[in-house]
């Protein structure tokens, strides 16, 4: 045979799949909820191997990802940050904090030998035959493909895609002159000295983006739809001070801290529904302590919906209202008609100038990382199943996703799922099972399906443009994520799996 013949007869036998790693249980992401959860998973099943795929060169997911100037997180780290592992620092604290914080609990839990970088998945195939998980992940430093089976999926990646941000297509984008940007994609070569700066969008981004580049520009100014709410504040926590100056265990700190922010946190939502007015006062009147009895606080700053339909974010120290009230920024409230050469034509008629606009507009939601899901061969579409407290799917074996809160940190659900998971796996072992699916009971059936979420309760932008990609809901709390901490909390960890929701192989 000639060397011709051989190298044809080569590209005419199909390369044989590599044999795949198997794993226990395999982890979708590296992010605050993927290292959350491996480290329960340590903790409570050490007799479980595991693996974590990420797609990123580097843990940390969106604190990695997001480079915009000042980003920081809008939630607490005393609530944000594990219940395992104490906050030291500032509550809101920035990417390059958290960062370090997700780093040391990944060194001091040995969790870096279990991580794939670079491992992008593309395809989840169930078999029932042998009850696994077949993974196919593209390695994106070396274009290969990599394979692995798993007993059972934990779906860690997030809930937003981190490729592109969203923004709107609006009348003539393609016609202005200067440089539009997402801040989820920030360029590294953006240079905003004595530039004007129009930043779209009022949302926690917005809000950090406008005092962190105040400085540099010759003017920003944030351009928003309609108003949101903010609560400004000092960017400390009394209690935590003063259990310092005694010299209180940082673990002790940590407990306490979380569990009186916690309290706080319930008061302050249920107030949100109970008095929905007199919070408005409140929230308005904190910050009109900033910008003086003479700004037009009715039209910048006033929403049209109640607190808490929408994510409120937390301003340090009131960062954003001193740039506002300094001159540096400025809001204006109005409609876009369309882009030009310089700027932005208002729907009122008046235009913006700018060299630089940022679209601080919000992201895509992704439902499971985009992956491409199947059973058995067949294609799985999540928005026809029905979720399990926002844990597991109808008719989805031997797998579970975190999905965190809107008005409490993400974390506190992370923590609870990997609870949650790791008795189910305990209980599948106690029971020699091999597969679970949770399916409706009889006295379940014929209820009528609701959208992921109730529009009064919560409705913003990003959940509304993708509620028909997300699983469905039932008027129970069982057939439901109710994004009620408070209320879960004394329900999730005490689920009896013997309930004739799970079934069982």
């Amino acid at each position: 045979m000639t060397s011709n013949e051989l190298l044809e007869r080569q590209k005419a036998t199909p390369a044989r799949r590599p044999r795949p790693e198997h794993f226990d249980v395999l982890i979708v992401g590296a992010g605050i909820s993927g290292i959350g959860g491996a480290y329960h998973l340590q903790q409570q099943c050490p007799d479980q191997s595991y693996v974590i795929l990420e797609t990123q060169e580097n843990f940390g997911g969106t604190w990695l990802t997001h480079k915009y100037p000042g980003i920081r997180s809008d939630s607490d780290l005393h609530t944000f940050g594990y219940r395992f592992k104490p906050w030291v620092g500032k509550p809101i604290a920035t990417a390059e904090e958290i960062l370090r914080y997700v780093g040391e609990v990944i060194a001091e839990n040995d969790i870096a030998p279990h991580i794939r970088y670079r491992h992008k998945i593309m395809t989840a195939d169930w078999s029932s035959a042998d009850n696994l998980w077949t993974i196919v992940a593209e390695r994106l430093d070396t274009g290969e493909q990599a394979h692995f089976t798993t007993n059972f999926l934990w779906m860690c990646q997030g809930y937003y895609r981190h490729s592109e941000g969203y923004t709107p297509d609006w009348p003539d984008m393609d016609k202005f002159n200067g440089r539009i940007v997402h801040p989820q994609t920030w360029p590294a070569d953006l240079d905003l000295k004595d530039k004007n700066v129009l930043v779209i969008g009022s949302g926690a981004t917005a809000a950090t983006l406008v005092p962190n580049i105040a400085d540099d520009c010759a003017h920003v100014t944030m351009l928003q739809r309609s108003p949101t709410y903010f609560i400004p504040g000092r960017n400390a926590i009394d209690i935590a001070e003063t259990l310092r100056q005694l010299q209180v265990d940082e673990t002790w700190v940590h407990e306490i801290v979380r569990r009186k922010m916690l309290y706080d946190q319930a008061a302050f939502t249920q107030r949100c529904v109970d008095e929905p007015e007199k919070v408005k006062e409140e929230l308005l009147g904190a910050v009109r302590a900033y910008l003086g009895p003479d700004y037009d606080i009715a039209t910048h700053f006033t929403p049209r919906y109640r607190p808490w339909q929408q994510r409120i974010a937390f301003i340090p120290d009131g960062d954003m209202f001193k740039g506002i009230a300094s001159g540096k920024a400025s809001v204006v409230t109005d409609e876009i008609e369309r882009f030009t050469d310089g700027g932005i034509l208002l729907k009122s008629g008046n235009e913006l100038s700018a060299d630089v606009i940022v679209t601080a507009t919000g992201f895509n939601l992704s439902v499971l990382g985009d992956i491409d899901f199947t059973i058995d061969g067949k294609p799985l579409d999540f928005a026809k199943t029905i979720t399990y407290r926002g844990l597991m799917f109808t008719g989805v074996p031997n797998m579970a996703w975190v999905f965190g809160y809107f008005r409490a940190s993400w974390t506190l659900r992370a923590d609870m799922v990997g609870d949650f998971v790791c008795a189910l796996l305990k209980h599948m072992k106690t029971k020699g099972a091999h597969k679970v699916t949770v399916a409706l009971r009889p006295e379940d059936e014929g209820m009528p399906e609701l959208p992921w979420l109730d529009d009064e309760n919560f409705n913003p932008g990003y959940m509304k443009r993708s509620m028909h990609l997300l699983p469905r809901r039932l008027d129970k709390p069982e057939w439901q994520h109710t994004q009620d901490y408070w209320t879960e909390k004394d329900q999730i960890p005490f689920t009896d799996f013997n309930d004739p929701a799970f079934r069982y192989a």
